[in-house]
């Protein structure tokens, strides 16, 4: 039975990137620190950052900040359904943290559609049984009426939960009055009767320029612009997905310069995030095709298909420019990029693309099977192996991570870079937690992980970025305190603050107490 007391607020937008992520984000913390025992939850999400629970399931990275915002640990409940694109109209459906299988939009909407509406209220549900309030995230806009009686993002989850609903608009893009009431128009009145007030986001400049338009736009859809939050290019949080590395605007040049291969099928790029805290170091985002002068290190990020993006960096000439590269200058690879590092990708069953086996680039002596097991998802532990010169200070220490791959890899003659103490890496799932388990290759200054999030480890990023300023002549930074772990929690913070000076608070705390108490 449902807690009599759950209540649920929907925050919709009138269009994709308009910012209900942060929105959910900044109510997660405002209202957990008010005391209310509070929970996010996004029934069906397309992502290509994933992250993995503690119950060893996937789900969206955005849902893991809005636990993290509201101080409870993420689960697959709040994300019960994951669309990953692979290739062109083909997504892998993930269902409660598990893959359910590759299917094209015609095959999920007529075949599976039942069984994804059935995980999302058994999701729903437990979260209303363990929580007081659930804030809900919808996807794209309300408005698509093409896909309104397949929706299972907006406003049919709204009808679902009962939930209030929040319609956020972003000015930053322009024709923010026409946005907001283009959606109430061409919404139903059953579904335009759930939303309770606008929020503008993304606003720069005068907010009494903006009054008559806000008093005006009130008048036109009937319910109040509950606040203008202001745009604050000084918050620093993952994205949801590649589409936002377009805005991201990370410091492209320092006195190290890391390079970082956008893959056209680019997953779980929030790995790099922690070293654009590292203070002297520059993030350059390399299309396939750009330059690759002036680099201190390349890294070969994860990807939802590795034979699809090995094969284009094999067309565009890539591939012989990092090898090349990697006689100079360390060459990373992180899961898929690092499978791409390997001599072969052996597909035979097709798992991966209709290409089959095709050559990697051959910098470490390792070979990646896809076909063979299933999915591999786990949270990891392992110990750095003290066999190279890259981390010899870091020798015996304890890395953390997560993985999520399918395909397993035999490291030959190589040496491998961790030691597993909890996981699977380089093996298949039969090793998960087995004391003969390793993850990783190193070969010189090569070296590849499954585990994302190597970076969220100080010790292992420090170690990474002192071996290159000590390459170029600089003093090594050395120890201290995470600048990366300080930053998010300050940014969490201040994104709540600002939504609590800039918003009707009380409108809000009126929907929470019409059902909630605490």
């Amino acid at each position: 039975m449902s807690n009599s007391y759950s209540k649920c607020i929907m925050v919709q937008g009138t269009s994709s990137n308009a910012g209900k992520s942060v929105m959910v984000a900044a109510l997660c913390r405002i209202l957990s620190k008010r005391g209310y025992k509070v929970a996010p939850f996004k029934s069906q999400n397309m992502s290509l950052n994933s992250y993995t629970t503690n119950e060893n399931a996937e789900i969206a990275i955005a849902q893991v900040v809005q636990a993290e915002a509201a101080g409870i640990d993420p689960s697959y409940h709040m994300n019960p359904i994951l669309l990953k694109p692979k290739e062109d109209f083909v997504s892998q459906v993930i269902v409660h943290g598990q893959p359910a299988g590759d299917m094209n939009f015609y095959h999920y909407q007529q075949n599976f559609r039942g069984r994804a509406l059935k995980a999302i209220e058994e999701s729903l549900e437990y979260l209303k049984n363990e929580y007081q309030i659930v804030i809900i995230e919808g996807a794209g806009s309300p408005a698509e009426i093409n896909m309104r009686d397949r929706d299972l993002a907006n406003m049919e989850i709204a009808h679902l939960a009962d939930a209030d609903v929040i319609l956020v608009a972003d000015i930053d893009r322009g024709g923010v009055f026409a946005s907001i009431a283009g959606t109430f128009s061409l919404l139903d009145e059953k579904d335009r009767s759930r939303i309770k007030g606008v929020v503008i986001n993304k606003f720069r400049g005068n907010l009494d320029i903006l009054l008559p338009g806000i008093k005006q736009i009130e008048k036109i859809v009937g319910v109040p612009v509950l606040g203008v939050i202001p745009y604050d290019s000084s918050l620093k949080l993952p994205e949801e997905d590649s589409a936002s590395l377009s805005e991201r605007k990370y410091r492209s040049q320092g006195e190290i310069n890391i390079g970082v291969i956008r893959l056209p099928k680019i997953s779980n790029f929030t790995d790099i995030d922690p070293l654009e805290y590292e203070e002297d170091v520059g993030l350059r985002l390399i299309e396939i095709g750009d330059s690759l002068d002036n680099l201190d290190a390349v890294i070969i990020p994860g990807t939802r298909n590795t034979v699809n993006d090995m094969l284009e960096l094999e067309k565009s000439g890539f591939a012989d420019e990092i090898k090349k590269l990697s006689k100079k200058i360390p060459v990373m690879g992180i899961c898929g990029g690092y499978q791409m590092l390997g001599t072969k990708i052996i597909d035979d069953y097709n798992k991966e693309s209709r290409h089959g086996t095709v050559n990697g680039l051959g910098l470490l002596n390792i070979e990646t099977i896809f076909g063979t097991v299933d999915k591999i998802i786990t949270r990891s532990e392992g110990t750095v192996l003290n066999n190279n010169n890259l981390f010899q200070n870091i020798d015996g220490q304890l890395v953390t991570g997560y993985e999520l791959h399918e395909g397993v890899t035999n490291i030959k003659n190589s040496q491998p870079l961790f030691k597993i103490e909890k996981g699977c890496g380089n093996n298949t799932s039969e090793y998960i937690n087995s004391k003969e388990s390793y993850d990783g290759a190193i070969n010189g200054m090569t070296f590849g992980t499954y585990f994302h999030g190597i970076f969220h480890n100080f010790n292992f990023r420090r170690a990474f970025t002192d071996y290159l300023r000590i390459m170029k002549g600089l003093k090594p930074l050395g120890w201290g305190e995470d600048p990366f772990e300080k930053n998010k929690q300050y940014s969490i913070d201040r994104l709540a603050q600002i939504v609590e000076e800039n918003i009707d608070m009380k409108f809000i705390n009126h929907l929470i107490e019409d059902k909630t108490e605490k």
